[in-house]
């Protein structure tokens, strides 16, 4: 299989990138620096190449140089720290463009190829941050909630043409998303003691996350080369427990509306 990977100059992108690469897989990988990425090009089943997902000029050069791609893996994205009301428009914008228009372009780009093959598989690195959202990262989450309808949509538009999606629901793991990678908003508002929590908390988690990403780069490889891979899969006992109870709530809601649902339906 031959694979492509954006972002794969530290944490996941990466630990994916090594584990297909000892396996024997031809891997496509890249990064907005390549001399951050230039022992793994050094592979022999390797090829490097540069790859900003927001420079479109990039992305069609990677889709020539790439030769037929099997697996888009859809890994580039970074966080930024921020309450809702401190949020600054240029970082916000930068993110989107990141997190979700650059991933959604990168995709665009690859879908071609496997329609006319019948055969693919996109997969989107998302988080837990995805389903459910939290304070002080909510402009991260709502990129990767835009990120998961994308990935929704397609995956019953490219079904009958033979393309796979899956999303991975990512908890902590212990990369640079929480250190160096992480953008914080230089605007701060007292007032917000809950934001002012997560801002000494999430750096704090920095190299203490549950999950190893060389585990889940495993574990998203036996996905994508099982027989019917699953829309979404939850990776990080952490994960699971925020999702466990978000069902709930979400299956309180049901039954709250029951009643009153029908309510605004036109009569009859």
């Amino acid at each position: 299989m031959n694979w492509l990977i954006t972002g794969c100059s530290s944490g996941l992108g990466r630990a994916l990138a090594e584990r297909l690469l000892d396996r024997g897989e031809r891997v496509v990988v890249t990064a907005r620096r390549p001399e951050s990425i230039a022992d793994l090009a050094a592979r022999d089943n390797a090829l490097g190449l540069r790859l900003d997902v927001t420079d479109r000029d990039q992305i069609a050069a990677a889709v020539a140089a790439a030769g037929p791609v099997d697996v888009l893996v859809n890994n580039a994205a970074y966080g930024y720290l921020s309450g809702i009301e401190e949020g600054e428009d240029d970082e916000i914008r930068a993110m989107f463009e990141a997190n979700v228009i650059g991933m959604a372009a990168v995709t665009r780009a690859f879908l071609p190829q496997m329609r006319e093959r019948g055969a693919g598989h996109v997969l989107t690195v998302s988080s837990i941050g995805g389903l459910v959202a939290f304070p002080t990262i909510g402009y991260y989450c709502a990129t990767k909630w835009a990120a998961e309808a994308i990935s929704e949509a397609l995956a019953v538009e490219a079904a009958p043409l033979g393309v796979k999606v899956t999303i991975a629901e990512l908890g902590g793991l212990r990369t640079e998303w929480a250190g160096g990678s992480l953008h914080v908003s230089k605007t701060v508002i007292d007032d917000y003691e809950v934001v002012a929590q997560g801002r000494a908390f999430i750096p704090s988690i920095h190299g203490h996350q549950t999950g190893d990403p060389y585990r889940a780069a495993d574990a998203l490889i036996d996905i994508v080369q099982s027989p019917e891979p699953p829309l979404r899969v939850v990776l990080g006992s952490d994960a699971l427990g925020i999702l466990e109870e978000r069902v709930k709530t979400y299956a309180d809601v049901v039954e709250a509306g029951r009643e009153g649902a029908s309510a605004i339906d036109f009569p009859g």
